[in-house]
C-alpha cells in the first residue's frame, strides 16, 4: 500500500474557514457556517469545526474551536485558569458543578448572546497554535497520528518551509484509518 502523506489528506488553507483577528464572534461563528454550507464533502467527510485566524499578512496566527466559542460567552472562565489541567485532573462530576456557583458561571445564561457576539473579538479567545500543533506538508500519515494522539489534536496545521498550507483533521485521518480496516476484508 502508498505511503500516505499528510498533503494527500490535508484541507488547504483556503478551503478553510479563516477571519481576521479584530473579526468579532459572530464573524467567527458566521464564517464557519459559510465554510460548511459551501464545503465540498466528496474528499473530506465531515464538516470543519474550527476557525482560523489570520493576521493582516494572511499568515495563520490562531484558530478557534467550537469549545473556545462556547467558553468565550462566559468570561469568567478566563480567571478559571488552564483548562486542560481542570479536566484532566479527576476531580468528581459533584466539584466541577460546585464551580459553577463558586464563580457565578453562566449567571446571566445567554441573555446578553446577541452584545457578546458581536463585542467579544476573537483576538481575545483565539489560540495561538504551538509548535506541536504544525507538521510538515510530507511528513508521513503515521507521523501525523503520533503528533494527534501525543498532543490531543483536533486537527494540525499543515506546513511548508515557514508557511502554512492546510489543516490536517482528526476526522480525515479517522476516515483514512477506517478505510484501510474495511479494506482487510476480515
Amino acid at each position: 500500500m502508498k505511503t500516505i502523506k499528510v498533503k494527500d489528506l490535508m484541507v488547504p488553507l483556503e478551503e478553510y474557514a479563516s477571519i481576521p483577528m479584530d473579526a468579532s464572534l459572530f464573524d467567527a461563528v458566521m464564517a464557519l457556517e459559510k465554510s460548511q454550507k459551501e464545503m465540498d464533502l466528496g474528499r473530506h467527510q465531515y464538516l470543519h469545526r474550527a476557525i482560523l485566524v489570520m493576521d493582516e499578512h494572511k499568515r495563520v496566527v490562531g484558530k478557534i474551536s467550537q469549545m473556545d466559542v462556547v467558553r468565550a460567552l462566559e468570561p469568567k472562565y478566563r480567571s478559571m485558569g488552564d483548562f486542560h489541567t481542570v479536566s484532566r485532573a479527576g476531580f468528581s462530576a459533584h466539584f466541577l458543578r460546585s464551580m459553577v456557583q463558586h464563580y457565578s458561571l453562566w449567571d446571566r445564561p445567554l441573555a446578553d448572546i446577541c452584545r457578546k457576539a458581536t463585542d467579544i473579538k476573537v483576538k481575545e479567545f483565539m489560540v495561538a497554535p504551538s509548535e506541536n500543533e504544525t507538521i510538515p506538508e510530507d511528513a508521513t500519515l503515521e507521523e501525523a497520528i503520533h503528533m494527534l494522539v501525543i498532543g490531543s489534536h483536533q486537527s494540525l496545521l499543515v506546513t511548508r518551509g515557514e508557511e502554512t498550507v492546510g489543516v490536517l483533521k482528526l476526522t480525515d485521518v479517522f476516515d483514512e484509518i477506517f478505510q484501510r480496516m474495511k479494506a482487510c476484508n476480515l
